[in-house]
């Protein structure tokens, strides 16, 4: 399945495509909100195998409805070497079937559900991970990748 294509920008404001990436792999990860617990590890766990994913041909973009100076502080705070991309108006999110119907403590709300897509050099999605648990999931990730040569 062809990936839906977008502009969003980053932190800095800076328009972002995924057409700007084609020749190479990436891995877009959607997640709900910067700086809570799950969000904050699984964004390390990016960055500690950034690396690794650079040596097989694959960029990594985070993207979330967090405005562009939160992700800023997110960047700085923890370092992370990816951009973080804001979807504020959740149009991507949409998209890409992850902004959904969530339930917390009793209450819903619309909401993002953490995924992430693995999309080739020719923009085609080719895996896909829905409803992700934070533990061992960027592991995984990077274990798909690397099988992928």
């Amino acid at each position: 399945m062809q990936a839906p294509t977008f502009t969003l920008p980053n932190a800095q404001g800076e328009p972002i495509s995924l057409e700007d990436y084609r020749g190479k792999k990436v891995v877009l990860y959607f997640y709900p909100k910067d700086s809570t617990p799950g969000c904050t590890t699984e964004a390390c766990d990016f960055r500690d195998a950034t690396q690794a994913f650079e040596e097989n041909n694959t960029v990594i973009l985070g993207v979330s409805a967090d405005s562009q100076k939160r992700h800023q502080n997110f960047i700085a705070k923890y370092e992370l070497p990816f951009q973080l991309l804001s979807d504020i108006e959740h149009e991507v999110c949409e998209q890409y079937g992850v902004w959904q119907l969530k339930k917390n403590y009793g209450k819903e709300y619309f909401g993002i559900v953490r995924s992430t897509f693995l999309i080739d050099e020719s923009g085609e999605i080719v895996k896909e991970w829905r409803s992700v648990k934070v533990k061992d999931h960027v592991a995984e990730a990077l274990q798909y990748v690397q099988e992928q040569k």
